[in-house]
């Protein structure tokens, strides 16, 4: 119940055009911050929901994210082709989700379809103090 909660909020403000943070682009697809929320029973640590939008045939770099994050990621739009670590490529559909781990290497994300867009929501639990939520690999 509680995540059905916190994702239909995230999902208001991602449809609102609430961004609260950064806007970036490349690759074909489009990263935005449009929930940053300290946790207030959690010192130090905060919830930040990330909507990805790819266009068709879009992809994001391979890359990691900070030590301190755990993200719950769930498609909203289309599907998602993800590889996380030494794990299969696996995709998932509207509705699908995964999560992420602190250190984890996310090798593969991209768009399923080279026709349609695609869209998930990504919430991060992390360390309130952390600006680069993304770090993509060199």
């Amino acid at each position: 119940m509680f995540r059905t909660i916190v994702v239909a909020n995230l999902l208001a403000a991602a449809l609102a055009g609430a961004a609260v943070a950064h806007d970036a682009s490349n690759g074909g697809s489009k990263v935005t911050i449009v929930y940053d929320q300290k946790l207030p029973n959690v010192p130090g640590k905060s919830m930040k929901g990330v909507l990805v939008e790819y266009a068709p045939g879009g992809t994001s770099p391979a890359h990691t994210h900070p030590d301190s994050a755990f993200i719950y990621a769930t498609v909203l739009e289309g599907a998602i082709r993800s590889k996380v670590n030494d794990g299969p490529v696996t995709s998932y559909r509207a509705g699908e989700s995964f999560s992420e781990f602190p250190g984890d290497h996310h090798a593969v994300s991209e768009n399923a379809s080279k026709t349609k867009p695609a869209r998930l929501l990504a919430i991060f639990v992390v360390d309130s103090d952390e600006q680069n939520i993304t770090i993509d690999d060199k």
